[in-house]
């Protein structure tokens, strides 16, 4: 862990930046006390086909027409 006043913080922000995005902690504190932990933002998980093979059942008459009371409550009938 590495722990950094404000004023050093300052001058050397792209460095502590380049340290955190690298995985280490950088603390910074104000007058010896941590104030923030500087961290990466989260990247967004790819994208995984087949999670959920085998949890979700599509029944044979998902794309039947619908029921004519069903039917009438969106269309306003």
């Amino acid at each position: 862990m590495q722990t950094v006043n404000i004023h050093e913080a300052k001058s050397q922000l792209s460095r502590l930046i380049e340290a955190a995005v690298g995985g280490e902690e950088v603390v910074i504190a104000k007058a010896g006390t941590p104030l923030v932990r500087l961290v990466p933002v989260d990247q967004k998980p790819k994208l995984r086909f087949g999670l959920m093979k085998g949890k979700i059942r599509i029944t044979e008459d998902f794309d039947a027409p619908l029921p004519e009371d069903v039917l009438a409550t969106f269309e306003g009938r």
